[in-house]
């Protein structure tokens, strides 16, 4: 590396969860010691069929959504007694479901909302609930913001179930590093030592690089990802070699 030039080696924990102390954390204190990098590879595991096939140059927002809609429990042989929440909650997530955000752009696929879960906590056969909860998980594109789309889902529950509680967190806006010299200096690398052109891709979920792309263009580059988040998760021993000199190429041509 040259003289002046500095090469960071950055492992963070917490990215899989709330992201609070983590990757934010470090970028607190590079710039408490006036440290800005020029350019970042986020080593996630990125290629889908073979190493080397996948580039992701962005990637899609994500913020989840809580939903309690009150009510008044009772017995279901006396209704008129009681107030019962799931039907206001089921109105409001047929509502939801309909929504057609965005047909997605260049780089993005379309936005999507997800209902991933709805309980009442309620075992009894015979009893009208006190409440209704649902979550949602919303994956956004740069047509759309998380504090807007929190914004849209609780003016739709609130039209359904007036009183209800709506959160929501976002845990991570939308970002693109426009192709350029990152992102043709990382495929050179790979084309190099796999031979294998890589395609430019934004799909996927959300990693530490939403965060790392305010301090500078940021791609992301690793192993296959067919068995990520599963049961014996595992990777070839060949791709990891393959992968060490796919970045030792990166950082020549850096140097270069």
């Amino acid at each position: 590396m040259p003289a002046e030039g500095r090469l960071s080696l950055i492992i963070t924990g917490d990215e899989e969860g709330p992201a609070t102390y983590g990757t934010p954390r470090l970028i607190e204190r590079m710039a408490e010691r006036g440290v800005k990098p020029d350019l970042c590879l986020v080593g996630e595991p990125t290629s889908a069929n073979r190493l080397g096939d996948t580039i992701k140059i962005g990637r899609r927002g994500s913020t989840v959504i809580w939903i309690d809609v009150p009510g008044r429990q009772g017995h279901v042989a006396y209704p008129h007694l009681a107030d019962n929440p799931i039907p206001r909650l089921i109105a409001a997530l047929a509502e939801i479901d309909a929504i057609v955000l965005d047909d997605g752009n260049d780089w993005f696929q379309a936005s999507n909302v997800v209902v991933t879960d709805v309980h009442t906590g309620n075992p009894a056969t015979n009893v009208i609930p006190g409440n209704a909860r649902a979550r949602l998980s919303i994956r956004f594109n740069d047509l759309q913001n998380g504090p807007a789309l929190i914004a849209r889902i609780e003016e739709i529950v609130q039209r359904h179930a007036p009183g209800a509680q709506v959160k929501g967190t976002v845990y991570g806006e939308s970002f693109l590093t426009q192709p350029g010299m990152l992102s043709a200096l990382v495929a050179a690398a790979i084309e190099a030592k796999l031979g294998v052109t890589p395609e430019l891709s934004t799909s996927g979920g959300t990693s530490d690089a939403r965060y790392l792309v305010k301090l500078c263009p940021v791609v992301e580059f690793g192993l296959i990802n067919a068995t990520m988040h599963k049961l014996d998760e595992a990777v070839a021993l060949a791709d990891l070699t393959a992968l060490a000199d796919v970045y030792e190429e990166v950082l020549r041509r850096v140097r270069a």
